[in-house]
């Protein structure tokens, strides 16, 4: 062999080199992916922890908005589906039901908050 030609060792452990830089470089990029999502899922949770509760009462108002058509309850899938709703105290559901508002037919807030017609 000549003097400017390497040797079989030399080519592996160049070989070796390359492969280690480009591991390297792959977990550096691996690690920052699983960094990202960890700070997305703690995003997502802290998210989560500082929602309000739930509405337990909702007011449905009708499409000009100033009518209310009817009362839920707050999981009421009806009162989700229309997208008019909006949170009440259990006092004030309880006064529209009174005042004439219509109970829903799927949840029947008005059987849960003891205001029978």
């Amino acid at each position: 062999m000549s003097e400017s030609e390497p040797s079989r060792l030399e080519l592996l452990h160049f070989a070796r080199r390359v492969v280690v830089q480009q591991a390297t470089a792959a977990l550096q990029q691996i690690d920052g992916w699983i960094e990202a999502e960890e700070r997305r899922e703690a995003e997502r949770r802290r998210g989560e922890e500082m929602r309000p509760p739930p509405a337990e009462w909702l007011l449905q108002s009708g499409l000009n908005r100033r009518n209310v058509d009817a009362v839920h309850t707050g999981d009421c899938w009806a009162a989700a589906k229309s997208g008019r709703c909006r949170p009440v105290s259990r006092d004030q559901a309880v006064e529209a039901l009174r005042h004439g508002v219509s109970a829903c037919t799927h949840c029947r807030p008005d059987t849960e908050l003891g205001v029978l017609e």
